[in-house]
C-alpha cells in the first residue's frame, strides 16, 4: 500500500474539525439562545472582512462578482424573511431568539456541501498532480454560496441588534433585563 499524499493527510485532520463545525452551527440553528452583545458585531465584522478579501481576490472577472453580489443580495432577502420567522424574546434574564430551524439548517447544508465539494476537488485536483490547485475565489458557484451565506449572516446580525436596540429603549417601561453577555 503506498504512503498517503500530504494532502491526504491535511485533508483527513481537517475532517474532524469540519465536522464539530457543523455540529456546532446545527446546534445552533435549531435551538433558544440568548442574545449576545459581541457576537452580532463579530459576525458583521468578519464576513464583511471575508467579502471584501474575496472580492479582492476575484476583482479581475467581473462576472464572479456579479455572482458573488447576487448571492449576497439573495441572502439578504432570506434574512429579511427568516427575521420575520424568528421568534424573539424579551424576559428577565436577558434577551433571547429562537432562529427559524429549517432555514438556517438548509444554508448550512449548502455552505458546508460546497467546502467538501471544493475540499474533494482541490483534493483530486493536487492527486492528479496538477501544479497547483485552483483558488477559492476562481470559481463562480462557490463566490455565489459565499455571498449567500454572507448576505444571510450580515443582514441577520443587522436585524438583531436593531431588535436588541428597540427592546433596550423599550426596557424602562419594563422590568429591567438581565444584559450580561
Amino acid at each position: 500500500m503506498p504512503a498517503p499524499t500530504p494532502s491526504t493527510i491535511v485533508l483527513l485532520a481537517l475532517l474532524p474539525m469540519v465536522a464539530w463545525r457543523i455540529y456546532i452551527r446545527f446546534r445552533r440553528m435549531i435551538g433558544r439562545q440568548r442574545l449576545s452583545r459581541v457576537r452580532p458585531w463579530l459576525t458583521l465584522a468578519i464576513f464583511s472582512i471575508v467579502l471584501v478579501l474575496l472580492a479582492y481576490a476575484a476583482r479581475a472577472h467581473v462576472e464572479r462578482l456579479e455572482w458573488m453580489a447576487a448571492g449576497f443580495a439573495a441572502g439578504g432577502l432570506l434574512a429579511a424573511y427568516g427575521l420575520r420567522l424568528t421568534r424573539f424574546e424579551p424576559t428577565p434574564e436577558g434577551l433571547f431568539y429562537t432562529p427559524n430551524a429549517y432555514l438556517g439548517i438548509a444554508l448550512s447544508l449548502l455552505f458546508f456541501g460546497r467546502l467538501v465539494y471544493r475540499m474533494v476537488e482541490v483534493y483530486a485536483i493536487t492527486s492528479a498532480a496538477s501544479p497547483t490547485p485552483p483558488s477559492f475565489g476562481s470559481s463562480s458557484l462557490t463566490l455565489a454560496v459565499f455571498g449567500l451565506i454572507a448576505g444571510y449572516y450580515v443582514t441577520y446580525a443587522v436585524g438583531l441588534m436593531l431588535w436588541r436596540n428597540r427592546e433596550l429603549r423599550l426596557q424602562p417601561q419594563r422590568e429591567p433585563l438581565a444584559m450580561d453577555s
